[in-house]
């Protein structure tokens, strides 16, 4: 493990347990999910730190990494969903026709980006829209239980599914700095030293 990885894993960590908060409870930190969805847009960033803007925009999904690889109280439902995360991103890359759709969904997400905001819900709306017609036909299906309430909301529907997007960006991000799921199982102590190292500097520097 090196800590590009465990900052793709805590991006992908952050986005499932912000899709599972908003299906529980209809909302969540709004500055965390701003990180998270940014990173959807930053196809080309010049560095694994730099698609999530800093550390302190994974943070909560250094604290969710360091939780499930180390506590006893873990989420088993978040640990689950970034499972079935990546064995969809292995699904994805195995259909370049629906990669390309999904980039080219992506560039005009961006553009209403531009013109609306990155927090709007026309924005939402797109990525939504653009997981629904892509990801969404592939299997294994991302199932996110919750309360029925919330689920039942169409704009809490669609920043969950633009979480789980932006998990999958992780996810692709993860796999393309060299991370396999096996590594979480024979490298989890050295994952959780790294997350809390990057965790500590993070809240030091304030960065």
């Amino acid at each position: 493990m090196n800590e590009e990885r465990v900052l793709a894993l805590a991006g992908l960590f952050q986005a499932c347990a912000l899709a599972q908060q908003l299906a529980n409870e209809g909302r969540c930190d709004e500055g965390v999910m701003e990180a998270s969805v940014a990173s959807i847009f930053r196809i080309d960033a010049p560095s694994v730190v730099g698609v999530y803007g800093n550390i302190s925009g994974v943070r909560l999904g250094l604290r969710n990494l360091i939780a499930q690889l180390d506590e006893s109280d873990r989420d088993m439902s978040v640990t689950r969903m970034v499972v079935t995360v990546m064995r969809l991103e292995r699904s994805l890359s195995r259909r370049p026709e629906l990669l390309e759709k999904l980039q080219q969904g992506i560039v005009a997400a961006q553009r209403q980006v531009e013109h609306f905001g990155q927090g709007s819900t026309q924005v939402f709306g797109r990525l939504a829209e653009l997981y629904a017609s892509t990801l969404s036909t592939l299997k294994p299906r991302v199932m996110v239980s919750g309360n029925p309430q919330q689920l039942a909301q169409p704009a809490v529907v669609e920043k969950v599914r633009s979480n789980l997007l932006a998990a999958v960006r992780s996810a692709v991000l993860w796999r393309q700095v060299g991370g396999r799921q096996w590594q979480l199982i024979l490298y989890r102590r050295q994952c959780s030293m790294l997350a809390r190292g990057m965790l500590t500097g993070a809240t030091l520097d304030n960065r």
